[in-house]
């Protein structure tokens, strides 16, 4: 069968994981929460060592403790501490104790690297399954909320006043942000996950009149840098999940270029 090919499943596993990462990484980029997104992706390495500690599965636990940095962060932030060091100090703190709780299961094997920067290609049939059931999860998301997360972004005082609540779309965020970490740790590890999410976003964002079309442009991109990486790493025999994100920077450079010194939309 078709699926029987690991190449096939990783290339469909890589556009499972654009197509949530990348709309997604638009709201990222509005809303410069770039560091955010590394505090919740970093967290889930805790995530992995407890569900393997626990004999769950990974995808729950990554899922399960990047919603829960992503909420505390979210909650404590603006309590005496500048957000870039409240991040960075959960960030670091999360991926220490996920790697040193990792070292204490005794009995189990684990390839670290795999966590860390993905193995794609060893994607299986019920990866696939899952990182497809997570980016319709978050698709769907995205879909049902853009208006108000839109609004929302672009100022929350109007948000109010059209009757949405900024902390309800913040949440929101919160919860397809933990389901992207959840989806893409397979594929590009937990610490190039929120390369996935900016590059593709940034390198169309001076190329996009509206938002509407950044989204799209945006997943066609992380899309084309997914096969285009995986290609890449199977030719040349280098990582795959830095490959990818390779490429993905490549484009954006190639965008700077030809957009020049034009400004954004948005």
């Amino acid at each position: 069968m078709m699926l029987d090919d690991f190449m096939t499943r990783a290339a469909l596993a890589g556009i499972g994981t654009a197509l949530a990462a990348a709309p997604l990484g638009c709201f990222v980029v509005w809303r410069r929460m770039a560091y955010f997104g590394d505090a919740t992706a970093h967290a889930a390495i805790l995530g992995v060592a407890l569900s393997l500690a626990f004999s769950l599965p990974v995808f729950a636990g990554a899922m399960a403790v990047a919603l829960v940095m992503a909420t505390i962060v979210s909650t404590i932030s603006g309590r005496g501490y500048a957000m870039d060091t409240l991040l960075g100090v959960m960030a670091h703190s999360a991926l220490a104790f996920g790697l040193v709780g990792v070292t204490f299961l005794s009995g189990v094997r684990i390839d670290l690297m795999a966590y860390l920067f993905g193995d794609i290609l060893s994607v299986s049939r019920a990866d696939l399954a899952v990182i497809w059931c997570g980016a319709a999860l978050v698709i769907a998301l995205i879909v049902w909320r853009w208006n108000a997360l839109l609004t929302a972004t672009l100022n929350e005082g109007l948000a109010r006043a059209a009757g949405i609540d900024p902390w309800r779309e913040r949440l929101v965020l919160t919860l397809a942000l933990a389901l992207v970490v959840a989806v893409a740790i397979k594929v590009v590890g937990v610490l190039l996950i929120t390369a996935l999410l900016i590059i593709p976003a940034a390198t169309v964002r001076p190329l996009s009149a509206t938002p509407e079309r950044m989204g799209v442009l945006a997943a066609l991109v992380a899309m084309a840098s997914a096969l285009a990486g995986l290609l890449a790493s199977y030719r040349l025999d280098t990582p795959t999940g830095p490959t990818i994100v390779c490429v993905a920077a490549l484009l954006f450079c190639l965008s700077s270029t030809l957009s020049g010194t034009r400004r954004p939309s948005m």
